[in-house]
């Protein structure tokens, strides 16, 4: 019977929150567009680009303002964050994953990034040899909170919802599981609070990577 645990990237596998918000910044100042407050940024973590610069510009998403955003942001994003990948992943998350994959279990990212940047951030981090499938927001029409990018995932390792678990750090991530069909670990160490996560109905709340290797080990 195979076995698969799905996880997010930004907040959950790597510490990249600050290094989002630090392009952002960036990115308007590159622009010329008014400053943002890095709440708001933070906020939007987890959303698809053009729907994260939308929501803080105020503008839609089909703006032209948001593709020249998210062009500037794509390649600053690689200049800031990915040199200091390796001081970023999480403590536990190495050795857990090392850990789950030789217990048996598939691996997959599901993420908001898209998959250019994503594959970059994870081979910078040491962790890609860790997975068997990667999705980002550009393989699918609809991003998280719905539920296609985990299906997508499934359907490529082969995996039923059933024997699948979802890790991540916002509610985006438990939704998406939901919509889905499978469990989900919402771990507070990243974007969003443990209030925040229990709003959307995890099935289980760890504040630690090696307590999720703990449950899903069980």
């Amino acid at each position: 019977m195979k076995r698969c645990v799905i996880f997010d990237l930004d907040g959950t596998l790597v510490d990249t929150p600050r290094g989002i918000v630090t392009t952002f910044a960036a990115v308007f100042a590159q622009l010329g567009l008014p400053t943002v407050d890095s709440g708001s940024v933070r906020a939007t973590i987890g959303l698809p680009l053009p729907v994260a610069f939308a929501k803080v510009l105020g503008i839609p998403d089909d703006d032209p303002v948001v593709a020249r955003c998210v062009e500037f942001y794509l390649s600053t994003f690689r200049e800031i964050v990915l040199p200091k990948a390796p001081r970023l992943v999480f403590p536990g998350v190495a050795d857990g994953l090392r850990s789950l994959r030789e217990g048996g279990f598939l691996l997959a990212v599901a993420t908001s990034k898209y998959l250019a940047n994503a594959e970059a951030l994870l081979v910078a981090a040491g962790l890609r040899e860790e997975f068997s499938v990667v999705v980002g927001a550009d393989q699918v029409s609809r991003p998280k909170p719905d539920p296609e990018s985990g299906l997508l995932v499934l359907q490529r390792l082969g995996v039923s919802a059933a024997n699948a678990v979802m890790v991540g750090d916002t509610t985006h991530d438990v939704l998406m599981a939901h919509g889905a069909g499978m469990s989900s670990i919402g771990v507070t160490y990243g974007v969003h609070s443990g209030e925040q996560l229990l709003s959307a109905n995890p099935t289980w709340l760890v504040d630690s990577f090696p307590g999720v290797v703990d449950i899903v080990s069980d």
